[in-house]
């Protein structure tokens, strides 16, 4: 079945990897805006983890945050981030340039490159700074910039590749200088880096169609059919409810996945890298995982599907979780859920958790 094969692409069913580094390498990009969410994300996903272990992999640069691919957050792998932004950089700048206009906000090119000099004074040798110490930075040396103008100046310097996440200080998100975090790396042509991010995500996300793909990469749907033209070797097709999907070469297609349950984070890779989401849910479901405006919701995934919501107990000092079906009749195995919430809670206690 779809789902079967999804939960094994996804590593949510007999997940592969030990280290974030290697997850989030094999997932291309992990959605990320919400910061402590995207951590359990990718935690959720490997064979055991903390939040001490990915914490670790952000402060090593194993993993980096920025904007890439669409003009959101992801988490991506170090090494993948240049030619990344080679693909995508552009069309984020643009959609930027254009929210900014609507907001009557403004750089011009000489308040951008004295910006620029002053990031690379004021993170030279590997410091690491917030947003908040980045304006203040600004501030002493006569550049005046609010919340909205610092983060659409930060963006522009994350897509011309002068920035991108530093260490955190008191878990809040830093930048640092991209030259001094991540070492050189060989350079892929356009024509490799479009083929290498359409096998990162077939291999990641099958089965999916090109819509999904156009969706997730950010490219235009010309630019997708021919990456997916330059892997099409690797790639094998179904039909499966009159919709052609893609699948990677290396997909289990007998593959058969039972009790797999998960909690999974707002903005999680399962839905929201897909143009399409009725193969997973009920479409009369779909305003209790996301809405109309872009928000995605922490979603309970059972067997391949979502079926229900989940948020932390605010009523409880310890950390628990409270969930809510969307069918009140359907009954979620209790070993399974009190398996799912026990690695949770000590995934956020900074112990090792264990999920098989």
């Amino acid at each position: 079945m779809l789902t079967d094969i999804r939960l094994l692409s996804h590593q949510l069913a007999k997940p592969r990897f030990r280290s974030p580094k290697e997850l989030v390498a094999w997932m291309g990009a992990v959605q990320a805006q919400e910061y402590t969410m995207a951590k359990w994300a990718v935690g959720t996903r490997l064979k055991s983890s903390s939040l001490r272990v990915v914490d670790d992999a952000l402060a090593k640069g194993e993993i980096l945050r920025t904007h890439i691919l669409r003009p959101t957050w992801h988490f991506i792998a170090a090494e993948d981030i240049r030619w990344m932004l080679q693909l995508s950089g552009g069309r984020i700048r643009t959609a930027f340039d254009s929210y900014a206009r609507s907001r009557k906000m403004e750089i011009t090119e000489s308040f951008y490159t004295k910006g620029c000099r002053l990031l690379e004074q004021l993170l030279g040798g590997n410091k690491s700074l917030t947003k908040q110490e980045l304006m203040d930075g600004f501030g002493r040396a006569g550049v005046e910039t609010d919340n909205h103008l610092i983060h659409y100046f930060l963006v522009r310097a994350e897509t011309d590749g002068l920035v991108c996440s530093g260490v955190d200080k008191n878990k809040k998100p830093t930048y640092a200088l991209l030259e001094e975090r991540v070492p050189p790396m060989k350079e892929l042509s356009r024509e490799e880096a479009l083929a290498r991010l359409a096998t990162l995500y077939f291999q990641s996300h099958s089965p999916a169609t090109l819509s999904d793909f156009v969706w997730w990469s950010g490219l235009t749907a010309t630019e997708a059919r021919h990456a997916v033209a330059l892997i099409e070797t690797d790639l094998l097709t179904e039909k499966f409810d009159s919709e052609t999907f893609y699948l990677h070469v290396t997909c289990d297609l007998k593959a058969r996945c039972r009790k797999v349950l998960h909690l999974l984070p707002s903005y999680d890779e399962y839905l929201i890298s897909y143009k399409d989401r009725t193969t997973v849910m009920l479409r009369e479901h779909h305003p209790k995982a996301f809405n109309t405006f872009g928000i995605f919701y922490p979603v309970i995934l059972y067997e391949g599907r979502i079926v229900g919501n989940w948020k932390k107990d605010s009523k409880k000092k310890a950390l628990a979780v409270e969930t809510s079906l969307f069918d009140e009749s359907f009954d979620l195995p209790e070993d399974l859920l009190k398996k799912v919430v026990d690695y949770y809670c000590s995934f956020h206690a900074q112990k090792s958790g264990f999920h098989t």
